[in-house]
């Protein structure tokens, strides 16, 4: 009987964690850009019919140049007391 139980038991963690894994996975396909107000996102943009390698390249440039972008910014200093 007890037996019975913790094969219950297992199989219904294993069902739960299944359909965990399959709602996460499934809503990594679908990602949406839902910017706050006066935020500045931007997502990358790749020429169409180019290849994954010249994709990554054209990403990571812009990922560089927003990098450097941000870094010229002044950093905004909280009042001395």
């Amino acid at each position: 009987m007890k037996a019975v139980f913790s094969i219950l038991g297992l199989l219904i963690v294993v069902s739960i964690t299944g359909f965990l894994a399959k709602k996460q996975l499934g809503s990594v396909s679908e990602v949406t850009v839902k910017p706050k107000e006066g935020s500045q996102i931007s997502v990358p943009v790749t020429t169409p019919g180019a290849t994954a390698q010249q994709q990554s390249q054209q990403i990571q440039q812009q990922v560089k140049q927003s990098v450097e972008a941000a870094m010229q910014q002044p950093r905004l200093m909280p009042d001395e007391k």
